[in-house]
């Protein structure tokens, strides 16, 4: 008898390279999908977290250049987070009246642009019937003989736009976590400092918070900057087509700019929506979304790529599937991390040597 072993009886301690990767790849889809269960399930803890996290790495320099005039910390940041209060009050009480303007007249002009919508597919039927013979009408006029009655629109805009105790609860959580992260100062950082084994991988952390910090900041505030050009632009181009409320269409543009790719859709489907409430003919309604599509394009090839350098430049597939990603898991909030949230995973990729391939799949 042979004293080899077949392939087949191998020992378990010596598995074939197919059967490890294939265990290997299970425990990774197994504790992505626990991720995945606990990023959702935990999301009101998790959100408030993330976003004190980020806008802690954006409010940090201004912190920084307080304390090297001999500002303590602690009063630094209070200043700091009051400050920014302050101007989110200010902005908040600026477009109140365009606000409130706006979701009086949502709900008259969904109805008529339902009914607009409607017309249109009426016509496109009778047109389509006359085609195909006059069942399809004799069809469409029985379908069409009731009054439909009208969505219930009114709701729709009061949880919209109506501010609840739960956003407002959310929002001191938020404040207060910031205050604490800027309070602390680099309290984090050391520690996590002191508990690595060796000087170069303290090195490497240190390395990593900075650059993350740095890459989060000047996104939010060059999107910031960028989408207030954006948003003036639309304001004016919606004043010009005689568009309601354009202050308001201009605020909008500079939150939903915010959310990449969903924000536009979402921007055009209003647009199209209260131009086809608006206006008489097709071609004046399409006005609004044409004009905003152009801005936006105007924006995204000749001042992003100037503004945001090549340090941000990320893989378009990647932010769109993240964007959907975190989307799914955390609404509003998580479309909004989307990006500083890859923006960060693609320094840490970069840095960690085994983390070189994805790295190289986020970046443009």
């Amino acid at each position: 008898m042979s004293e080899s072993t077949p392939a087949s009886f191998a020992s378990p301690g010596e598995p074939h390279g197919r059967g490890g990767s294939v265990r290997t790849a299970a425990a990774v889809t197994v504790a992505a999908v626990a991720v995945a269960f606990a990023l959702y399930f935990g999301r009101e803890v998790f959100i408030p977290i993330a976003l004190a996290v980020v806008f802690m790495a954006v409010l940090r320099p201004v912190v920084r250049l307080l304390e090297r005039v001999r500002v303590p910390t602690a009063l630094a940041a209070l200043l700091v987070v009051l400050a920014s209060l302050a101007l989110l009050v200010g902005a908040g009480a600026a477009v109140v009246a365009p606000v409130q303007k706006f979701a009086t007249q949502t709900p008259q002009a969904l109805k008529k642009a339902e009914a607009r919508l409607r017309t249109l597919a009426h016509g496109m039927e009778s047109v389509t019937g006359s085609m195909g013979g006059g069942q399809a009408g004799a069809k469409g006029g029985g379908r069409d003989g009731g009054q439909t009655p009208g969505p219930a629109v009114p709701g729709f805009a009061s949880k919209v736009f109506g501010i609840t105790a739960g956003v407002l609860s959310a929002l001191l959580e938020v404040v207060l976590l910031v205050w604490f992260l800027l309070a602390s100062d680099d309290l984090f950082l050391r520690k996590l400092v002191n508990v690595l084994p060796n000087v170069r991988e303290k090195k490497r952390a240190v390395e990593v918070v900075r650059e993350t910090e740095a890459v989060v900041s000047r996104y939010l505030v060059v999107s910031l900057l960028i989408n207030l050009g954006q948003g003036a632009a639309v304001g004016l181009a919606m004043w010009a087509i005689g568009m309601p409320t354009p202050v308001m269409w201009g605020m909008m543009t500079v939150l939903l700019e915010f959310i990449p790719y969903l924000g536009g859709a979402l921007m055009v489907l209003f647009l199209t929506l209260i131009g086809l409430a608006t206006f008489d003919s097709a071609g004046h309604a399409l006005l609004a979304p044409g004009a905003y599509l152009l801005v936006t394009t105007l924006q995204n090839n000749l001042v992003s790529p100037i503004l945001y350098g090549r340090r941000l430049k990320l893989n378009p597939v990647a932010v769109l599937v993240s964007v959907m990603v975190w989307w799914f898991l955390w609404g509003v909030a998580g479309a909004f991390l989307a990006v500083p949230i890859i923006a960060a995973t693609k320094v840490l990729a970069d840095r960690v040597d085994g983390l070189h391939a994805l790295g190289e799949f986020l970046g443009e």
